[in-house]
């Protein structure tokens, strides 16, 4: 008997649980199957959210050849001859045959590149499925042929709502009562993954004796440790454990991040993936308290592109172990999302007039710039003037963390004089 997970991949969007921003009534991707014209694109999310169902979704409803690659089992030579096979079932007057890539970001620029002819001249529509930032994984003249739509965890009211689905509707659960007595853990272990949450139904389900299937906390909870990993679509806890090796960093234990991170190693992750996490940690929580960190966790990435593996292993313990012996802030992170919040608050305040640019005679005689002062022409490089927009002169936005570098920071900043 297949999985939870698969007895229940939804056929059509009428089942198909979240992205209601892409899928739902009016939303681009519903509008795109309706109107049968399907370009391509690439959707970019965390695991278990339904990015391999929507395309299948798409293909099933169009009836379109749909054609599957992985990107971590297939080379240039497997990309060539499925680009080969889909021309020879193109036809004219229907929409191409669908290549569907999971995990895109994992391919070479090599590989990225043995599809762009394809793409170009529509032999094949592109459908890239990644869990990483295609910015950074997808090569630019690939990318600029794509739109790329971001998907969203699935929020506790949809995975609430797929849990009843699978309850009432299931082959098996049906057959069986069950009490639902709580969610909290359910839906705390879930993530917001739709897989996640099956397959701990699935494991609750496999390890009830009983007449009664009993969903509770204690319940969940017990069985996953009794089963780690039976809910992990790899068998190794890629974003728990990503998760633990960074807040290991931000709580500085050396000895946890180096454990984790040898976890990672251990189990093929993709040492990019590490590198990227730790660029991350050294800007959000290191931050200002030692810049210095930033610095060497940029270098450790870039060493890693230039050793490769197993090596590279050695420069990401290094800025591992350095980043966690830190001292921390998160002055520079706060400050950056209260502006964001303020921006959002406040909208398009206008730039005070000194501030302005005065390109031309007539906003010269407009006052553009007009009483601007140029620091460097008073004594200590400053002199008072007004940079905020009028409506929020007076707020401040970074905060100093306390740490000696950003004390230092704040003695030297004449605003505070």
């Amino acid at each position: 008997m297949k999985p939870l997970a698969e007895r229940l991949r939804p056929t059509s969007l009428d089942n198909y649980v979240g992205q209601q921003h892409l899928v739902g009534e009016g939303a681009v991707l519903r509008n795109m199957i309706e109107s049968g014209h399907i370009s391509s694109f690439i959707l970019w999310g965390p695991p278990g959210v339904g990015k391999t169902t929507l395309a299948k979704i798409i293909a099933g409803t169009l009836e379109i050849p749909f054609y599957t690659l992985s990107a971590v089992t297939s080379g240039v030579k497997e990309v060539r001859e499925v680009i080969e096979s889909a021309r020879n079932n193109n036809y004219f007057g229907k929409v191409s045959p669908i290549l569907f890539i999971d995990e895109i970001h994992r391919f070479s620029k090599s590989q990225q590149d043995s599809l762009l002819a394809a793409v170009e001249t529509g032999a094949v529509t592109l459908i890239g499925a990644t869990t990483e930032n295609p910015s950074f994984e997808v090569i630019r003249p690939l990318l600029s042929r794509c739109q790329v739509y971001v998907l969203n965890p699935l929020s506790d009211e949809d995975l609430l709502r797929l849990m009843h689905h699978a309850i009432n509707d299931d082959i098996l659960l049906r057959e069986r009562k069950v009490e639902v007595r709580e969610t909290a853990a359910l839906l705390r272990f879930s993530g917001g993954d739709a897989r996640k949450l099956l397959n701990i139904l699935d494991l609750v389900y496999n390890a009830t004796t009983d007449d009664v299937m009993v969903i509770e906390d204690s319940v969940v909870t017990e069985r996953l440790q009794q089963n780690p990993m039976a809910y992990d679509k790899d068998g190794e806890m890629h974003y728990d454990i990503i998760s633990a090796f960074i807040k290991s960093i931000r709580g500085s234990d050396s000895d946890a991040a180096i454990y984790w991170l040898a976890r990672m190693v251990a189990g093929g992750e993709d040492p990019k993936f590490i590198a990227r996490r730790l660029v991350i940690s050294a800007a959000e929580d290191i931050g200002l308290a030692n810049p210095n960190a930033l610095l060497l966790a940029n270098a450790a990435f870039d060493a890693v592109h230039k050793l490769g593996w197993p090596e590279g292993r050695i420069p990401l313990a290094e800025a591992t172990v350095y980043l966690a012996n830190s001292p921390k802030s998160n002055s520079a992170y706060m400050a950056i999302n209260t502006a964001l919040s303020e921006v959002e608050r406040s909208g398009n305040l206008p730039v005070p007039l000194h501030l302005r640019n005065a390109p031309t005679k007539l906003m010269g005689d407009l006052g553009y710039g007009a009483s601007y002062k140029y620091p460097h022409d008073f004594p200590n490089h400053y002199t008072p003037q007004q940079y905020l927009p009028d409506e929020i002169k007076d707020l401040r936005f970074w905060h100093k963390a306390d740490n000696a570098s950003e004390d230092k920071l704040d003695r030297n900043n004449p605003r505070n004089k």
